[in-house]
């Protein structure tokens, strides 16, 4: 039987985890212009993706400011677009005011399914009888009775299931791994560099500030979507001021999306922004955060005022390109 006390942080270094995912929702898309409906409003390339793979994306207004970030992925039964549950109401209601006559339904699909992830060195071993197949390589799924397996990463595997599988596999997985809360797959998804926009984040990145365009999530040939324009100029241009970065902060309290950061060469101007932020094994929180690429030059960023808790930098597993040395 599983344990129902949570884990803390330090479980995520020490072993196999898993969690219930049900700060994420579930929107999907069916019909036979689901898959036109879909390239013309996110900003990756929706028309190369195939079945049972996956693809990170972004959902921004005509100012390319970013509305969502998301994790689409493609079934049998349409396509499913994952986002957090805070976001999805909202985001929702806009694509369905973007259908019109087209032939595609959108819905919300959180309550027919349940999401679990599991992450840590022996995940897949754990996984493996519970599944005709892994998935053979990241962002790609493999479907059994009534649950479908995404591959994220080497390690780490998430389970869309039926809410009848749900139970039988969440027991089965308690047997070789330790339960934990959502924060502490919140911390893998900041480790893997992975951004997720929050109600106190939306309209205020355009996706290549939040490192979209390095995880496949831009598509710079496709046709038009809502912000294309903004978005292709910062990259043919070269305009991009801002990125992406991972840091530590050591702090009593925990750091939230949306709070600003500070550097002595902007002043009492915020020089970046929390992204995402999760308690960290090692203490304090990580977290992702959209910084002037200038500012982080000087390492001395710090959080909520130029005299709050200080910045320490830490190594994302994608190459920051267009930041200059």
């Amino acid at each position: 039987m599983i344990n129902d006390s949570l884990a803390g942080p330090a479980a995520a270094k020490s072993g196999t985890v898993f969690a219930g995912l049900s700060h994420f929702a579930l929107i999907r898309f069916t019909g036979e212009h689901a898959q036109q409906f879909l390239n013309s409003q996110l900003s990756c390339d929706v028309n190369s993706l195939e079945p049972l793979h996956a693809r990170y994306g972004s959902y921004s207004t005509a100012k390319g400011r970013m509305l969502a970030t998301v994790l689409l992925w493609r079934e049998a039964a349409g396509f499913f677009m994952q986002l957090p549950a805070s976001v999805r109401e909202a985001t929702l209601k806009r694509l369905s005011m973007y259908i019109l006559r087209s032939k595609v339904k959108a819905e919300d699909a959180s309550g027919a399914h349940v999401l679990i992830g599991v992450a840590g060195k022996d995940a897949g071993t754990i996984l493996k009888p519970l599944f005709a197949e892994l998935p053979a390589e990241p962002l790609a799924l493999t479907s059994a009775e009534g649950a479908s397996l995404l591959r994220l990463s080497a390690d780490r595997y998430q389970i869309i299931a039926a809410p009848e599988r749900a139970p039988a596999l969440r027991d089965a997985i308690g047997r070789d791994a330790v339960l934990v809360g959502p924060a502490v797959w919140d911390w893998f998804d900041i480790r893997a560099g992975i951004p997720f926009i929050a109600p106190a984040t939306q309209e205020q990145l355009v996706p290549q500030m939040a490192n979209l365009d390095l995880i496949g999530g831009v598509s710079f040939s496709k046709g038009c979507y809502p912000g294309q324009e903004i978005v292709a100029r910062m990259h043919y241009l070269g305009r991009l001021k801002q990125r992406m970065y991972l840091a530590n902060i050591e702090a009593a309290e925990s750091p939230q999306p949306g709070d600003k950061l500070y550097s002595a060469d902007m002043g009492e101007q915020a020089s970046g922004m929390i992204v995402s932020a999760a308690p960290s094994p090692d203490g304090g929180s990580d977290v992702l955060a959209t910084i002037q690429i200038e500012s982080v030059k000087g390492d001395d960023l710090h959080w909520k005022s130029l005299h709050g808790p200080r910045l320490r930098f830490l190594e994302l597993p994608y190459k920051l390109d267009g930041v200059k040395s």
